[in-house]
Parts: structure tokens; sequence; C-alpha cells
């Protein structure tokens, strides 16, 4: 009933919000929530006149005053109730204080909801991190490429039992690169000795020229697969890059498992509990 009085003075009043949608509302239009002690405070403020509301009122005042700080209220552009589907939304249109927003995904059923969700969110986890990250490095396993060529060639220059951690891990790297090729359904052996052979002579040709680390001086001229047209290419100038810190997590993150399991030395098999034979 309550609610007549706010329609009768131009407000909108909007029954059983959550206090998180209160605080991002709030957040929003820059204001501030504020408990009162009952409606009849709001009706005061609204000057709304009518009988009962005006009992309501006098009976706030017996109770003490309570006033509303004009600078808690929040602004926005527009304010309007909309069906979405089989629900009811209330939107907040042209708030000056928003720095998010809101995404509505539409579908045919739920099933197709949840993947556009899940496609959504990984779209966004990615631009966020290329955001925050201040570098990017070539994707289509470029960098597992090379990293597996120069790991290659310091194996050899190590006269130890070192050697073999390095070349398996050297070789390791390269599950990435296969792993593309095979999901484009493409040569996985042939494309990835075709990168190898690349990186080995751009880091030759690096080696000649005097860079440290054996790798061209140009990252544009690193290559990576092309699962579209099934050959190699410059994956920074067709517009394939990855975070340098996604890629470094993700190496560091995938060693420090593999360390875990290799430290492992023994392991006690539980024996199956014996089946029980059914009664004839």
């Amino acid at each position: 009933m309550c609610l007549k009085y706010f329609v009768e003075a131009g407000a909108i009043a909007v029954r059983r919000v959550s206090k998180k949608d209160l605080r991002r509302i709030a957040k929003a239009t820059g204001g501030d929530v504020v408990v009162t002690n009952d409606g009849a405070t709001i009706l005061k403020q609204l000057e709304v006149q009518h009988p009962a509301a005006k009992v309501l009122v006098d009976l706030s005042d017996m109770q003490g005053d309570e006033f509303l700080d004009p600078s808690c209220l929040g602004s926005c552009a527009e304010v309007s109730e909309e069906r979405v589907g089989d629900w009811d939304y209330i939107f907040f249109r042209g708030c000056k204080a928003a720095k998010a927003a809101t995404i509505v995904l539409r579908g045919a059923n739920e099933y197709i909801l949840d993947e556009l969700e899940r496609s959504l969110h990984d779209a966004l986890c990615a631009v966020s991190r290329c955001l925050s990250c201040a570098a990017v490095c070539p994707g289509g396993g470029a960098v597992e490429a090379a990293l597996s060529v120069y790991l290659e060639d310091f194996a050899r220059t190590l006269g130890s039992r070192e050697q073999l951690a390095v070349a398996a891990f050297a070789e390791a790297l390269l599950v990435v690169p296969k792993t593309l090729a095979l999901n484009a359904a493409l040569d996985a052996t042939e494309l990835v000795a075709r990168l190898r052979a690349a990186h080995a002579q751009q880091q030759s040709v690096g080696r000649e020229l005097g860079s440290g680390s054996g790798a061209g001086s140009d990252p544009r001229e690193l290559q990576g697969l092309d699962l579209v047209a099934g050959r190699l290419c410059s994956p920074l100038l067709a517009g394939v890059a990855e975070a340098t810190f996604s890629k470094s997590k993700c190496l560091k993150f995938a060693t420090e498992a593999a360390v875990t399991i290799l430290r492992i030395d023994d392991f006690i098999r539980l024996a199956p509990e014996p089946e029980r034979k059914e009664r004839e």
C-alpha cells in the first residue's frame, strides 16, 4: 500500500533489494545507502499530501527528528523497469560515477547461455590480463618453440646428467604447438618440424649478430603457427598475442607441478576390496 504514495509523488520505490545490489546502485550513482527508522521519514521528504501519510509522519516526529542529507542522494539519467525474458529488471542508465556495466546475454536455451557466459568470461579475462600487463609476447606456439630450440642448444653445453633434464624439458615445451596443430586437424609433425627449423635459423642468425640470447632482434620476426592456412606466420603481425605475465606464470606453474610429481619416490598401492559373491 505504501508504494501508492510514492507513485502519487512521482517517485519509484523498489521492494526486496539485496544489500549487494543496494551498494552497487549507490556506487554507480554516487550516493550512499541510508537506513531510516521507518518509511515515514521518506514520506516526509517527498511531502506526500495524504491523511494516512501525515499520521505516519506525525508518529515519526514523536520518536525524534530524522533528516536525510541531500549529499547522500545519487543521480543518473534514466531509471526504467523493463522485462527481459520472464523477469522484470530495473535499469539505471547514464550513471556518472559508474565504472562498470551490465552485459545482458540472450540465447535460445540454458545450454547456449552457459556457453555464451563461459566464452564472454574468458574474453573479459583475456582483455583484463592484457590491460594489466605492460608487455605481450607472440602466440601460436612461438614462445614454446623458441625456448625449446634455445634449451636444446644449452643442453649440449652441459657435461653432466643435467643435460638429460634440460633436453627433456625442451622436448616437453613442444607439446603446446603440437596440441595446437592437432586441434586444428593439421599435420603436427610437419608443422612443428618446420617451426623448429625456423627458430633454429633465427637464433643462429642472432648469435652471429652478437645478441646474448641468440634470438632475433625484432620479436615480430618470431614464427608461430597459422592454424587457418596451415603454415608458419608472424603471430604479432597477425594479431595473435599473449600477455607476458600469463605466459611466464603458465610455464612456472607447469614446471613446479612437474617437479612436485618427480619428487615422489614411492607410493603405496591400495588393495581393492574383494568383490562379494552374489548368492545363488
